[in-house]
């Protein structure tokens, strides 16, 4: 089996486990005519037209009914994949699945590989790759915010962007072979090799390469939305970490008790943060105990803090900062890493003692400032607070920020070049390599090996 080919494929393209409907979808050479030979309706399903629903059985090798279904008939070009496709519409349970899929590999299907329908959808021109793999980031996206990009990517926002730069620098590389077609006898007459240090279109070249540098960081946010940050919640015993876990978790998952050293190990969770995916992480009380269990659970949360995105060091606002606070905080285990001083138990402790500041003060309890707190994680993680509400389109997968980069190294080593009056023969082969990756990121240039890695990390439904 290989990517490429256009026989008729199946798969679930639903959770596996028991529902109340799941969807199988086919595609691919005769799949009609394969799928009718195992249907109760077969010469109905024959002649339904593309872009239909045809009620029926799905029936066994033996001919017997195994479900009712309603199977969704599409006709080529006018289908996800581009060929003739059908989705079949049964009833949700483990068994039934396996029935259907096993009746259909009698028929004459294979199972679709990892992302083979959508692999199928680029070959056939119904997709171009950026939003190809943003297929994989709606399925997988963890907030609203993430939806919303991969959505964009969807519709083609990317693609555009994308090939309005390309079409620019194309202009700019037209322009340079221009003048390499004019013979050297030609510049002579004007008394000077004029080829050597002129760049045709520089502006348009300097602007292209400005838009190419807020593309590639763009990937930043992006990847964020997509990928999610690690928040760790630490602090000294009974500093109210796990109380304000639970408030933000919006629910009791961790055991909060007045004896110190309840939590022995971390707990997580994901949590979405004006819009950005957080993997919160409740951690043991930092501090030094002679107890094993709790020895361990003290140095499991160190390991996390390192590899914190951002660490909110909660303080019990009773108390105040106390030296074991202190030598923690100077500790080094948090040097260069976002940190967040939260001031709990503010609504008992604002009479009592007064925060340095900078620091969030909170109550876990009643959840006052825990808005301002939120805000505060979301702007540590995704920069200055515009950032977060960015609504310019940018590239979300490595892949393509991988190509921008290249993009963004040719076109400025071009403009260097130029500015040390390198010749045209010498700059414009950066121009053409640049022109290239930019068809590499939508598709119009690929290898059949990156396509594969590609679409063999998608689902199997997908």
């Amino acid at each position: 089996m290989f990517y490429g080919d256009d026989s008729p494929i199946a798969a679930l393209a639903t959770p596996p486990g028991h529902g109340a409907l799941a969807v199988i979808r086919t595609s691919g050479k005769n799949v009609i005519e394969l799928l009718a030979e195992r249907f109760s309706a077969p010469q109905k399903l024959k002649a339904a037209a593309g872009n239909t629903v045809v009620y029926g059985w799905i029936l066994g090798k033996d001919r017997g009914r195994l479900d009712e279904t309603l199977v969704s008939v599409y006709h080529a070009p006018k289908s996800y994949t581009g060929e003739d496709g059908a989705d079949i519409s049964c009833h949700g349970g483990y068994a039934v699945v396996q029935a259907v899929l096993e009746t259909l590999h009698d028929a004459g299907f294979r199972d679709a590989l990892p992302g083979e329908f959508t692999f199928r959808a680029f070959m056939n021109g119904k997709l171009d790759l950026t939003r190809a793999e943003s297929v994989m980031e709606i399925v997988s996206a963890k907030t609203g915010k993430a939806h919303a990009g991969a959505v964009r990517r969807l519709s083609g926002d990317l693609e555009s962007e994308i090939r309005a730069i390309k079409e620019k620098l194309v202009r700019v590389l037209a322009g340079a072979e221009l003048f390499l077609d004019y013979s050297e006898d030609e510049f002579m007459e004007a008394g000077t090799d004029e080829r050597a240090g002129v760049l045709p279109e520089r502006e348009l070249a300097q602007g292209v390469l400005a838009d190419l540098r807020e593309l590639a960081a763009s990937f930043r946010i992006e990847n964020l939305y997509q990928e999610g940050a690690l928040a760790v919640i630490a602090g000294r015993p009974n500093a109210g970490k796990s109380s304000l876990f639970n408030r933000l978790l919006k629910e009791d998952r961790a055991i909060v008790a007045e004896s110190p050293g309840t939590t022995r190990d971390w707990l997580e969770a994901w949590i979405a943060v004006e819009g950005i995916p957080v993997r919160l992480a409740d951690t043991a009380g930092i501090r030094d105990s002679s107890d094993a269990i709790e020895k361990n659970g003290v140095k499991r949360s160190i390991e996390l803090i390192k590899c914190a995105d951002v660490v909110l060091y909660i303080v019990d606002g009773t108390v105040g900062l106390v030296d074991e606070d202190k030598q923690f905080l100077h500790s080094g285990e948090i040097t260069g890493k976002p940190l967040i001083m939260v001031w709990n138990k503010d609504d008992v402790a604002r009479e009592m003692t007064e925060p340095p500041a900078g620091v969030e003060r909170v109550s876990a309890k009643t959840g006052e400032g825990v808005l301002s707190l939120s805000a505060r994680i979301a702007e540590a993680l995704a920069g200055r607070k515009a950032d977060v509400a960015d609504g310019r389109i940018g590239v979300a997968s490595a892949r393509q920020k991988a190509l921008v980069d290249r993009v963004v190294e040719q076109v400025a080593d071009a403009l260097d070049m130029a500015d040390k009056g390198q010749a045209l023969d010498i700059i414009a082969p950066s121009l053409r390599e640049a022109v290239d990756c930019l068809g590499e990121i939508t598709g119009e240039v690929s290898t059949a090996d990156i396509l594969e890695v590609m679409f063999s990390s998608f689902c199997v439904g997908k």
